[in-house]
């Protein structure tokens, strides 16, 4: 089984900073892309920062130059450095991951149980 975990949410007042973890594990073959979502109250869901397996990555316009996606390969782990957070960022962060397991000859999607970022005014 693969699973995503996800941690370092929490509540914050504007202008300072989080950084997200997932960590991917199981019987995990390979990883392809990773990246980071997420939908705050009343909104869709939408693609943060992605990072592909060549290391380059894509950001959305909000959070361009205040957000850093960063991977380790070697632990399965995708990271979300978040500075000079706005009220507007408060939204749950879901971690999304393309993973080919063992046993298998293809590439699965799988997503973090989801982290809660708030921040105050």
């Amino acid at each position: 089984q693969v699973q995503l975990v996800e941690s370092g949410g929490g509540s914050v007042q504007a202008g300072w900073s989080l950084r997200l973890s997932c960590a991917a594990s199981g019987s995990i073959f390979s990883v392809d892309n990773m990246g980071w979502y997420r939908q705050a109250p009343g909104k869709q869901r939408e693609l943060i920062a992605g990072i592909y397996s060549d290391g380059s990555t894509n950001y959305v316009d909000s959070v361009k130059g205040r957000f850093t996606i960063s991977r380790d390969n070697a632990q399965n782990t995708v990271y979300l450095q978040m500075n000079s957070l706005k009220p507007e960022d408060t939204a749950v962060y879901i971690c999304h991951a393309v993973v080919q397991p063992y046993y298998r000859d293809y590439h699965l999607d799988y997503w973090g149980q989801g982290t809660q970022v708030t921040v105050s005014s």
